[in-house]
């Protein structure tokens, strides 16, 4: 008799540990599927041959230095049009003299030369260290000469004063800038310039 209680306790023992086997086993499994990636992105130029998430893009200048990333929670490469998409891109680009400029907007394209980059939907370029930011719907980029410009509506900012024009562009490299097409702004009087 007590040879069939101690074989009992043993298939209650082993059942116990499978059981906790096979939860650890659906465990891994569901933390697999979590990370999976979301569904194959469509476009107008046709089906991806890749696409990345969670993706931080750098390139270097002829010196080997990092002077640009593009940050994005997707990137999509179509090879029709051998265009990357991005959403929500976030790029940092470094002029000639080392001064960082952040450009971000809610879509983006890369051409196919990856040298011109285009921003759609609430589209800004800003250099943090001098207080300039401006606000356009559609931004274009062109790295090879740190030419940024926009052919639609776009507003100017330092601190508190404002322009607004049909059409602006800036050369960072060069502290160029110009805007043009009914030009209207606001520059209010500082503190300093009243004494």
């Amino acid at each position: 008799m007590p040879t069939f209680l101690s074989s009992r306790k043993w298939a209650r023992l082993g059942l116990l540990l499978l059981l906790i086997a096979l939860g650890i086993g659906l465990a891994i499994v569901e933390q697999r599927d979590s990370s999976s990636p979301g569904p194959v992105p469509s476009d107008d130029a046709g089906e991806p041959d890749y696409y990345l998430e969670g993706v931080t893009m750098t390139r270097f200048n002829a010196q080997g230095i990092a002077h640009q990333t593009l940050e994005s929670p997707r990137l999509v490469h179509t090879p029709v049009d051998d265009v990357i998409r991005a959403d929500s891109p976030q790029a940092k680009v470094r002029d000639e003299a080392g001064r960082k400029w952040d450009i971000s907007g809610d879509k983006g394209s890369l051409g196919p030369q990856r040298d011109l980059l285009t921003l759609t939907g609430n589209a800004q370029l800003v250099q943090p260290e001098q207080g300039w930011r401006l606000d356009t719907d559609v931004l274009y980029y062109q790295s090879s000469d740190g030419h940024a410009w926009s052919d639609t509506e776009a507003v100017l900012r330092q601190h508190e004063q404002r322009v607004r024009g049909n059409r602006f562009d800036a050369w960072i490299d060069t502290d160029q800038a110009r805007l043009s097409g009914d030009v209207r702004g606001h520059h209010p009087q500082l503190a300093e310039d009243e004494s």
